[in-house]
């Protein structure tokens, strides 16, 4: 006999026992369907999570610096930062006047703060101040209407540009261009909306914002804004040349002494891929601590009824060796009756887990697909805990003494 044919045989005989107790085999299934479950919403939710964040930090850009007095994704204590001393519009018309790196440099303050036209209220929205450079900093689209003017900038003039969210609530019918809304308790004219951004890593709403001139910013939202410095480097490959630039000028101009630790902080995008490797990681490993003590909880199931069905079948086992069944025959046969368990469970894993991703994906703002690689990994997974559950029951069985086995009762 071919081993193709050895195959079929062990695999017909395994499926003969599979459908003789079905209840016994749908129990067994439970703790790997479990496990499938939850490697499957692991995989899909870490799909998830990298989509939203590529799609997120490509909108900071990786040639744009941030200046603040905070630095980004940073644990330390906050008060270490608290008391150093804010940075001014002046600081940054400095840097904007003597940096020689950089393309293109912009103040910005922001606050949040509600939104009126007519009867709709919009609160907690992110209020922005920008310059006319700062479109390009930000890599910001416009929809509709234009952006500011220099002479927007240095006349402070109230105008406005709006998020998409805001548009689309407030004017879902009509253009939001040359309308007059009130932000906090000043009126501006909108001259332009933004193309959609979506949400920062899959919270935070970017379209929920409206846009002014820095200018104007200081006289109606903030007396005294905390005000941050992007800059946008000639290209990545002098990003490191322009951080020091900006360092030096920084120092100078704000009279840190030689030797002092800096008063403020110059940020990239790099902080906030940094921070996602060592996220993901803790959830990977969170994830796979809970994905195996399922999965070797259902080990132990499968092993345990495998063992079952190896004492029951010891007759049958004697008879087929006295026959001239082979050891790697029987090994096999026994072997895919539990890789033939293990992937059912994960069928039915696969089964429950496809409906779950989908109401997340429609219920919430976290953007969950499963992807074909993800189930291919679930059922590899889950034959895998078949085979090695099923190893020891089966070696058992090819290695019984004929004669001893067509003794047993």
């Amino acid at each position: 006999m071919t081993v193709a044919a050895e195959i079929r045989e062990s695999a017909l005989i395994a499926w003969s026992a599979l459908r003789a107790n079905k209840l016994r085999s749908a129990l067994t299934t439970l703790g790997v369907v479990i496990g499938i479950v939850t490697v499957t919403l692991m995989g899909t939710a870490m799909n998830g999570i990298n989509q939203a964040f590529r799609q997120s930090i490509s909108t900071m850009g990786a040639d744009v610096l941030n200046v603040g007095r905070f630095p980004w994704m940073s644990f330390e204590d906050w008060r270490l930062y608290r008391n150093r001393k804010e940075i001014s519009l002046a600081d940054a018309r400095e840097v904007e006047r003597l940096i020689t790196t950089a393309t293109a440099v912009a103040p910005q303050a922001d606050d949040n703060g509600t939104v009126t036209y007519g009867r709709r209220r919009a609160t907690g929205v992110w209020i922005n101040g920008n310059t006319d450079q700062s479109l390009v900093i930000r890599g910001l689209t416009l929809a509709q209407g234009r952006w500011f003017t220099p002479t927007d900038i240095t006349s402070a003039r109230n105008v406005c540009v709006l998020g998409a969210y805001i548009a689309d609530g407030f004017f879902p019918h009509e253009s939001a261009v040359g309308k007059r809304v009130r932000v906090n308790d000043s009126t501006y004219e909108v001259v332009g909306v933004i193309e959609k951004l979506g949400n920062f890593l899959g919270g935070w709403n970017q379209d929920n914002q409206v846009i002014i001139p820095v200018t104007r910013f200081e006289f109606d939202q903030h007396q005294r804004p905390d005000y941050q410095i992007t800059i946008k480097a000639r290209n990545t490959a002098e990003l490191g040349e322009t951080i020091e630039e900006v360092r030096s000028i920084l120092r100078r101009i704000r009279k840190v002494p030689p030797g002092a630790p800096d008063d403020f902080a110059i940020n990239r995008q790099e902080a906030f891929i940094q921070f996602f490797l060592i996220f993901g990681g803790t959830i990977g490993l969170v994830g796979l601590f809970i994905t195996s003590l399922s999965l070797f909880v259902g080990g132990i199931g499968i092993m345990n009824i495998m063992f079952v069905s190896v004492t029951e079948r010891t007759r049958e086992i004697g008879v087929r060796k006295a026959l001239g069944a082979k050891r790697r025959t029987l090994l096999g046969q026994f072997l895919i009756e539990a890789a033939s368990i293990t992937l059912g469970a994960g069928l039915l894993g696969i089964g429950i887990a496809w409906p779950l991703t989908l109401a997340i994906d429609h219920y919430t703002s976290f953007a969950a697909k499963m992807s074909w690689w993800i189930v291919a990994i679930a059922l590899f997974v889950s034959v895998l805990t078949g085979v090695i559950a099923g190893f020891i029951p089966a070696l058992r069985a090819a290695r019984m003494d004929p004669v001893e086995a067509l003794r047993a009762e």
